[in-house]
């Protein structure tokens, strides 16, 4: 096994005319997903998405032309995070007046699903037939069935690339991680990477007992960033305290001083649950043990505590991988490559990089497509009107 790693190619170089050609396909899709099959007639819809269709492109196609992954990936993932939090707000505003969802809203189930909380709904689901999520199953934005449906097909095509191409709030962390250029918390001790699977386990068993979403009512950082509950008692107080200072401490404080993903490697319980997908999914990267230095960049590039260096002597990483590409960037010798499962590993790295890139790319467009459109259409509103709200 480890002779045949030995002999993968290194991606290659490909020139400017074979990169935009490999564009012209991702360009008919990305047209089909951000149109939704239909032309918009409103100027401000129209320019909305000329310009979202012209970035999405050209961040593919530098994607291939300068064979960075990781680089561009960031760049469209990070506006996505934001303007999903944007559009987010000023919808929940727009409908409620304000971001606190009331006790009446919960009783009438008007909450968004949210993925985060799928292990947490199927355990009880499986038990006792029940969601316990207080969303609707059809029939409205980020209902029950359709996060579902996206998190089975996006976790065949991508496992734990989910993380790392289409979490709407993986980009807030991973944005944060970036600020300064070289990390001032170097180590965290390895047990650490357990922590995620311990929530996991823990908000499953509890959500079972109680018939309750616990990680939604307790431990979500990302309630600071989109509805949380009126306040109305101490109860709510306390859980509100804890949301707030999750999303400091996870979200912004911690990623800037590590340069890692902390919440999504150290806390998050999708994240955990999500990691066993990576098992049946084609997709991983591998290491050409040929190349490889020992130099350790990739660890230390890692954003998910994915490659160590037991992982790094056994040619692959953990499986906890999100698949981002970082460490595939960052090292210095081409050593890491995008591999599919079953296929040999002589086969030419570039065929595999883009065999993945395709599914992801369109993935992440996919996901972001509504909320850049959005957020474009509220700018020129701000500028024509004053007020990026529909009010």
């Amino acid at each position: 096994m480890t002779n045949k790693i030995n002999k993968a190619e290194s991606p290659v170089q490909i020139s400017f005319v074979k990169a935009l050609m490999l564009t012209l396909p991702m360009m008919l899709f990305t047209f089909m997903i951000l149109s939704a099959g239909k032309i918009p007639t409103d100027p401000n819809k129209i320019i909305a998405l000329a310009v979202s269709f012209i970035f999405v492109n050209t961040i593919f196609f530098l994607m291939l032309y300068r064979e960075k992954t990781d680089k561009y990936r960031a760049a469209l993932f990070i506006a996505y995070a934001v303007c999903f939090v944007i559009s987010f707000i000023s919808n929940l505003i727009e409908i409620r007046g304000s971001m606190a969802i009331s006790q009446e809203n919960l009783l009438l189930c008007k909450t968004p699903f949210c993925h985060i909380v799928i292990p947490m709904t199927i355990i009880p689901l499986a038990l006792s037939k029940t969601i316990i999520f207080p969303g609707t199953i059809i029939g409205s934005f980020a209902s029950i069935a359709s996060m579902l449906i996206i998190w089975i097909g996006a976790s065949l095509a991508l496992g734990r690339g989910f993380c790392g191409w289409g979490c709407f709030f993986g980009g807030l962390d991973d944005g944060f991680s970036r600020i300064f250029r070289k990390p001032m918390i170097k180590h965290i001790n390895p047990k650490w990477h357990y922590l995620p699977f311990a929530v996991l386990l823990a908000v499953a068993l509890t959500s079972a007992m109680l018939l309750n979403p616990t990680y939604c009512e307790w431990l979500c950082p990302y309630k600071t960033v989109t509805e949380y509950v009126e306040v109305t008692s101490v109860k709510i107080f306390i859980q509100t305290i804890i949301f707030v200072t999750l999303f400091l401490g996870l979200v912004i404080i911690l990623p800037m001083l590590t340069r890692k993903r902390t919440q999504c490697g150290l806390f998050c319980p999708f994240g955990a649950f999500q990691s066993f997908t990576n098992k049946i999914n084609p997709f991983e990267i591998r290491v050409n043990q040929e190349n490889c230095i020992k130099c350790k960049q990739c660890i230390q590039a890692c954003p998910a505590f994915s490659m160590t260096e037991e992982t790094l002597e056994k040619g692959k990483t953990r499986f906890t991988c999100i698949k981002c590409g970082k460490c595939v960037d960052t090292c210095p010798k081409g050593a890491l490559y995008f591999h599919v499962k079953g296929t040999p590993f002589t086969g030419n790295a570039s065929t595999y990089r883009l065999l993945f890139l395709y599914p992801a790319f369109l993935f992440l467009v996919t996901m972001a497509s509504r909320n850049f459109q959005d957020v474009i259409i509220r700018i020129i509103r701000l500028i024509t009107t004053g007020s990026i709200l529909s009010l």
